[in-house]
């Protein structure tokens, strides 16, 4: 390599990152502020306020991003192969159903399963199989699942996880169908089974011969951390901007005009697009909508518009496509088939 292009090499490589930075700085000053000094910070109400959502949203989305990571890492060391066999083939029914099940057995929250959708993309699954995994995923994970029938009941439950489901593997195929009509690109990574893979015999090889010393722990870890970069900094300014919106916009505030009308589904759908809820806090605050507005469409549409709409899932896609007609897309297939079943529920409940 000649000496010029190694400078341009290292000046990339050594390209400072003011989004991640910019946004983790406030994060990690705001969190300790209220950890260490809340007593200096109370002076300040708005101050309080940012800093204790801040402390909250990294409390609750803590686990879920450091399982998301341990993942992310793990799927770095699993040969390509491995993990397409295990999803199906992209572009088929089969696919979309494997990827559907996948993402709501995985049990970690909404921005956990964004870093291991958008490694699956990376790994070569068909984008109608990532999108199918994303939507499934953000409150369908065992717990939460568990969590929802415990706040409203097995009956509504049952019937927010069957639609959602569905409307993931609906989703799913029209984004495959839109990527053989040429309307968007297709993934770059994919790959191709090679006849006579046999995933068991291939899955069992990989495990045996894996390395479980400190180290390779360690730097699975490391990949995982890296891997992640560019999803986390759209997660922690996520955080920022839901942190400044709770602060001066309290959520409270709506719970009386979230009835079941068209009026209330509108102001369910803006909510749900501003704030910057995990999957851990807007089961709870669905619940409220259902409960206390009696309007349980309008908890479905909260549940499943966190996803749909989601800026940092948004801007999470066109980072790892590298498209924004991609990501503008996602809101565009899911948000009429959330605000058509929401209507319906409604209107039969």
């Amino acid at each position: 390599m000649s000496d010029c292009c190694k400078n341009k090499s290292e000046s990339k490589k050594r390209k400072f990152d003011f989004i991640l930075w910019g946004a983790l700085t406030p994060v990690v000053i705001s969190y300790f502020a209220f950890l260490f000094f809340p007593e200096q910070i109370s002076s300040v109400a708005s101050l309080e306020a940012f800093s204790q959502s801040v402390f909250e949203l990294m409390n609750k989305m803590a686990w879920g991003l450091v399982i998301g990571i341990v993942f992310v890492g793990i799927l770095a060391k699993i040969p390509r192969e491995l993990v397409i066999a295990a999803l199906g083939k992209g572009g088929t029914f089969s696919g979309i159903l494997r990827a559907t099940g996948a993402g709501v057995m995985l049990d970690m929250c909404s921005h956990g399963i964004l870093l291991v959708g958008m490694k699956l993309y990376e790994r070569g699954a068909s984008l109608g199989q990532v999108m199918a995994f994303l939507i499934a995923s953000p409150w369908n994970s065992i717990s939460l699942t568990l969590i929802l029938w415990a706040l409203v009941g097995f009956w509504w439950m049952l019937a927010f996880l069957i639609l959602s489901v569905l409307i993931a593997i609906v989703s799913g195929v029209i984004f495959d169908k839109l990527v053989k009509r040429g309307t968007l690109p297709a993934n770059p990574n994919k790959v191709d089974i090679p006849k006579g893979y046999k995933f068991w015999h291939e899955l069992w090889k990989t495990m045996r011969t894996a390395n479980y010393y400190p180290t390779s722990i360690l730097n699975t870890l490391w990949h995982g951390i890296k891997g992640s970069r560019m999803i986390l900094k759209w997660i922690f300014f996520g955080i920022i901007l839901a942190s400044a919106i709770r602060t001066f916009l309290p959520p409270e505030s709506f719970e009386t005009l979230f009835g079941p009308t068209l009026a209330g589904l509108g102001l369910t759908l803006v909510v749900a697009t501003i704030m910057e809820v995990c999957s851990e806090g807007s089961t709870p605050i669905a619940a409220d909508i259902l409960t206390r507005a009696s309007a349980p469409g309008n908890s479905f549409a909260f549940l499943m518009t966190g996803v749909s709409t989601d800026y940092t899932e948004m801007l999470a896609i066109k980072e790892t496509t590298k498209s924004w007609k991609i990501a503008f897309f996602l809101p565009l297939v899911t948000l009429p088939q959330v605000i058509a079943i929401a209507i319906a529920i409604n209107f039969l409940g």
